[in-house]
């Protein structure tokens, strides 16, 4: 081979592998996986951030899914202690004929408040829902003016109960959104975890004169060690639902799927979701809550420096390989004059991606600061007059 042949054949090489590491540096986010369901979506648990979504504000019936609000008022009472786990709680004759799926309590019995919402939980008891709510509030329909409140609170803004269970509702509208059931969710998740824990249990058994054991709805359970929760649902009206959450390596995602045509096609629908985010997607933790990210002129005080920091733990998710990319990008609202209350939003961090924000959020002052002496004021007064 002649030293031509030999600079072709480099040259050849050099161009593979280069290409090579610019295909593996420019890593390609496919989209979105489409799903056979009326309306479905993806959302990471910390940034907020949806990654896969259609039809998510489509008020539709959420059968059973009902019940994490249910689960959700259950776990705030119990935080305030206005109920307990060894709770007996009475079953009406309503509770007992309720229709649907059942836990299988008997009417006039006593029933510890811990297995009512494992109940509810593992086996989506229609019966073990209407005896809560009875129970909280002394008639369901009180208890379902408290969940539309907590929906209300949460920002679930098209979203309307009429029962504790999720069956069809004739004379009131009954309906929520695959984006307002996860934020439900997130703050299930978030606010408590103990009660969150539940949703992985795969079997409940249960029964005073034979005992009925009874499996968990979600197969995902069974499939995916990374699921732990959330809730199946499924009725005519609304077909086959699943809220799905899952963590792998500290990045939780939460699966909604609404209106599937059977139990396999919304655990693949499900699955599908979960491993496109997983795969395709990273979340990282940029700041903490408190943490301090800039000091600006403050003007007119005793000091020359305001602290900036944020609210809440600061996450992003964005597309695998790109993390390194990031860029900060601080903007101040105006001349931060004294005085500033602590917490006073003074600005906004932006996070840019090839110059795209990507994720932002207030900046709030770390402290408060007062006036400055007669001195100070003026002196600054003076330079802002000459120099603005």
């Amino acid at each position: 081979m002649n030293i031509k042949s030999h600079c072709i054949l480099l040259l050849l090489i050099f161009s593979f592998f280069n290409n090579q590491y610019l295909f593996a540096d420019n890593i390609i986010t496919p989209a979105p996986p489409t799903i056979a369901a009326t309306s479905y979506l993806l959302m990471d648990f910390n940034s907020g951030k949806i990654l896969v979504e259609n039809n998510i504000h489509q008020k539709l019936p959420p059968a059973s899914l009902t019940k994490i609000m249910t689960i959700y008022v259950v776990a705030n009472e119990l935080d305030k202690g206005t109920i307990s786990f060894s709770d007996d709680v009475s079953v009406s004759k309503k509770a007992y004929n309720t229709h649907g799926s059942r836990m299988f309590i008997e009417i006039n019995s006593k029933v510890k408040l811990e297995d009512l919402l494992l109940g509810v939980i593992v086996q989506s008891g229609n019966d073990a829902s209407v005896a809560l709510a009875e129970h909280i509030s002394g008639s369901e329909e009180v208890f379902v003016n408290l969940m539309n409140q907590h929906a209300l609170d949460l920002g679930m803004k098209n979203t309307q109960f009429a029962n504790s269970t999720g069956m069809p509702a004739k004379d009131a509208e009954h309906m929520t959104t695959a984006y307002d059931l996860a934020i439900l969710s997130k703050a299930l998740i978030r606010n408590y975890p103990e009660i969150y824990e539940m949703h992985k249990i795969k079997e409940f058994t249960y029964g005073i004169k034979s005992p009925i054991k009874q499996y968990n709805r979600n197969k995902l359970l069974w499939k995916d060690r990374s699921v732990d929760g959330v809730k199946t649902g499924h009725t005519d009206e609304a077909g086959y639902c699943l809220v799905a959450s899952a963590i792998r390596d500290d990045m939780r995602l939460i699966s909604v799927v609404m209106g599937a045509d059977g139990e396999n096609s919304r655990e693949k629908a499900s699955q599908t979701n979960l491993n496109y985010g997983f795969r395709f997607y990273e979340t990282h933790n940029l700041y903490k809550s408190g943490d301090i990210i800039t000091d600006v002129k403050v003007w007119k005080a005793d000091t020359d420096i305001l602290e900036l920091t944020v609210k809440d733990d600061f996450y992003i998710t964005v597309p695998r390989g790109q993390y390194k990319k990031l860029e900060s990008l601080v903007e101040l609202d105006n001349k931060i004059i004294a005085p500033i209350k602590e917490s006073d939003r003074q600005g906004i961090l932006k996070i840019l991606l090839s110059n795209e924000t990507v994720a932002s959020a207030p900046l709030l002052a770390k402290k408060s600061i007062s006036k400055g002496n007669i001195f100070n004021r003026l002196k600054d007064e003076i330079h802002l007059m000459l120099f603005d």
